[in-house]
């Protein structure tokens, strides 16, 4: 007498629990993901303006130092000041210089809070240094582009 045939079950793929599963913990991970990129995106953007204005910042403090600690004269376009036009970025739409203080204006794509907003890049000159004040009040309040703005105050010697 022969010995009956045992079949054996194969398993093949997931069962639905599983799937669920794994699609709640992808969820979760992108409900976490997604906040922190976009806030890592307006601090470089927000930090790529800044650098922007460098070269402006350089020009101002340029200009004080030929006029002996004087920023009032220091002003785009005005007669013997050597303070350049600034060309647009993706980030800036413009930026000007009067009085040694520079405003700048966001360009839109950034985001919400900052497009077509302005900042203010302020100098205060001191015996030997020239010490900048960065002003996002214009920009949403305790946004991530109004903290990254005002953690940028830097001192030129």
């Amino acid at each position: 007498m022969k010995a009956p045939k045992i079949v054996k079950k194969v398993e093949a793929g997931f069962t639905l629990i599983e799937l669920m599963i794994v699609v709640a913990i992808i969820g979760i991970l992108a409900a976490v993901a997604i906040p922190a990129y976009s806030n890592y995106v307006i601090k470089a953007k927000v930090g790529a303006a800044l650098s922007s204005v460098s070269s402006l910042q350089t020009a101002v403090a340029n200009c004080i130092q030929e006029a002996g600690g004087d920023k009032t004269g220091c002003t785009t376009g005005a007669a013997g000041v050597s303070i350049p036009a600034f060309t647009p970025t993706k980030e800036l739409a413009s930026a000007t210089v009067s009085g040694g203080t520079i405003s700048a204006v966001f360009a839109g794509g950034i985001n919400s809070d900052v497009n077509g907003k302005t900042f203010t890049v302020t100098p205060t000159v001191n015996e030997s240094t020239v010490t900048w004040k960065v002003d996002g009040s214009a920009v949403s309040a305790n946004s991530t582009a109004q903290q990254t703005l005002e953690k940028n105050n830097i001192t030129t010697p």
